[in-house]
């Protein structure tokens, strides 16, 4: 994009490029976006406002969604990024899908720009940055992920792209688990995704789980599944990042599996929106260095 120049502000005159955008959620104070943002445009040399757009805190329910869209397109927003629980809601509000959020049939990032919405997953690219930062040796045959809505479509995504071998979907609608399941058997060829497996008989024989729920957020504290079914022989990950040690992450600590948090998956889904945003590239490591700061 574009980034606009904004004159006399505050003391003195000055010019400096500007960007507005922002979060959109429910529960997400907590969020350590914006200043992830924020920080990197400001070493970029312009100005980055990044607003959080919390329904839960502005007393908003989801139909609320348009609205929302709308007032930020109208107010200048460069984009939105989208996460829980709207990344399959917004969908019907863009008016063009990158080939990623139409594979996945998720968006967490909109790019509003000339009166056009468009689109976009850097989800699935953020957990496959971070897991092959963090964990590029693990035996990956077989991986139980939790969680099938837009969150779980971008990680099954990433972990097939990687090359697992299986994805086993479970979540608490079995029938969304079914859609993902096949919609991944599509696209990666048959048998790459199963679901309605227990908990129990998909850990018993896995190398590796994933939690892409929101149960360990702080406002959804708990895990997915009950910690007796870890077992050392597997490695866990989990993409809630507030806070950064869940409690599946303390319990797989505690029978010394190998872990990733979900503070990875956090820095780089923001670097590619940072990037749609305002069409230059961040320094990805200076923003994995300021997240481990806060």
């Amino acid at each position: 994009m574009e980034l606009k120049s904004h004159g006399d502000e505050g003391l003195g005159s000055w010019k400096r490029p500007s960007v507005l955008a922002g979060l959109v959620g429910t529960g997400i104070q907590a969020s350590r976006t914006p200043s992830l943002h924020e920080r990197e445009g400001a070493r970029q040399g312009f100005r980055y406002i990044y607003k959080l757009i919390d329904f839960e805190a502005l007393g908003l329910d989801h139909h609320s969604l348009p609205d929302i869209v709308a007032a930020a397109e109208h107010f200048g927003f460069a984009g939105l990024n989208i996460t829980h629980p709207f990344k399959q809601a917004v969908i019907p509000l863009v008016g063009e899908l990158a080939p990623d959020a139409a594979a996945l049939g998720a968006v967490n990032t909109v790019v509003l720009k000339d009166g056009h919405r468009i689109g976009h997953n850097t989800d699935w690219w953020g957990f496959a940055q971070s897991f092959q930062r963090e964990l590029p040796d693990v035996e990956r045959d077989r991986v139980v992920q939790f969680g099938a809505g837009g969150a779980g479509a971008a990680v099954a995504h990433a972990l097939l792209t990687l090359g697992t071998g299986q994805v086993i979907v479970i979540d608490t609608d079995r029938a969304r688990a079914d859609v993902l399941a096949a919609d991944l058997c599509n696209r990666f060829g048959p048998e790459r995704a199963f679901s309605g497996v227990s908990p129990a008989e998909a850990l018993a024989t896995a190398h590796g789980v994933v939690n892409t729920t929101p149960l360990g957020m702080a406002k959804y504290p708990g895990m997915a599944f009950s910690a007796d079914l870890l077992h050392r022989d597997l490695w866990v990950s989990d993409i809630v990042y507030f806070p950064l040690e869940t409690e599946l992450l303390r319990q797989a600590r505690a029978r010394g599996c190998r872990t990733m948090s979900g503070g990875g998956m956090a820095v780089f889904q923001a670097v590619g929106a940072f990037r749609l945003f305002t069409g230059i590239e961040p320094d990805a490591t200076r923003m994995l260095q300021h997240f481990s700061e806060m």
